[in-house]
């Protein structure tokens, strides 16, 4: 009995060029969304220090200077 050798399977350039921009265009999206998550943190932070700085402190006594 002759074993034939099995061909590995041969892809197209195509197939690399698709899952190429797949995975830039994910590493872009999760960049885009932590640059957001990282905008928005920072608006939280700031409303969250002044509004106790008005509530514990007073008008000017609480918040904090950039």
């Amino acid at each position: 009995m002759i074993m034939k050798n099995k061909s590995h399977q041969v892809k197209s350039r195509m197939y690399y060029y698709f899952w190429g921009v797949c995975t830039v265009a994910v590493v872009m999206g999760q960049l885009y969304v932590g640059a957001g998550y990282r905008v928005m943190a920072e608006s939280v932070n700031l409303l969250s220090h002044t509004l106790v700085g008005e509530l514990v402190g007073g008008p000017n006594n609480g918040t904090i200077s950039h």
